[in-house]
């Protein structure tokens, strides 16, 4: 079974935001792109919240969320899986990407939104316990969202959509070269560190 990587993150350095995946799966490898499977609704659900519409070349996406302070990465730098599936991630071969590294050069980014159950229990098998020293010096909200995957079923888009509302509440709306604003409440049922 071949070893897949992820890609490098979609980030600047003033994203306040950080949506996390697990891993991309086959449709995003072959296409470089991250939730380029045409059923999965992440690109829809950004058009809504953030104007960065399917519709939009990639490349014009990524800067949408760039510029609604939106950072985009998934917690695994490396696996093996047989198909697409969180499922079939093979755990004793994950390896998750540099989060100190990353976090150090985005000062800002102060929520971290999960896309799915395995991004979130990837993080914090995998990433949490590496972070104390960092967490020492600044707060971290971190949130579980539904998954936008077709395979997430249980929820239609609707009600996707109206989870992942949650986000406008820390986006920022603003130019690309203009600095971005603190404006952060956490809602009570969210994680804190």
């Amino acid at each position: 079974m071949p070893r897949i990587q992820s890609f490098p993150p979609v980030a600047d350095a003033t994203a306040t935001i950080l949506i996390l995946g697990s891993m991309p799966g086959k449709e995003s490898l072959r296409a470089g792109q991250y939730y380029a499977h045409p059923r999965n609704a992440f690109w829809s659900i950004m058009g809504e919240l953030a104007g960065a519409s399917p519709a939009l070349p990639y490349e014009e996406r990524t800067l949408k969320l760039k510029s609604a302070g939106i950072a985009l990465w998934d917690v695994l730098a490396s696996c093996t899986r047989h198909s697409s599936m969180d499922a079939d991630i093979k755990v004793d071969s994950i390896c998750a990407n540099n989060f100190a590294a990353f976090f150090t050069a985005h000062p800002h980014i102060t929520h971290v939104f999960f896309n799915g159950s395995m991004a979130e229990q990837c993080f914090h098998r995998h990433v949490r316990p590496l972070l104390d020293p960092l967490l020492e010096q600044r707060s971290l909200h971190c949130r579980r969202l539904p998954s936008t995957s077709p395979a997430h079923a249980s929820m239609d888009y609707k009600q996707k959509l109206k989870a992942w509302k949650v986000i406008l509440q820390y986006c920022q709306t603003r130019q690309p070269d203009e600095p971005a604003k603190d404006r952060f409440s956490l809602p009570a049922r969210a994680g804190h560190y």
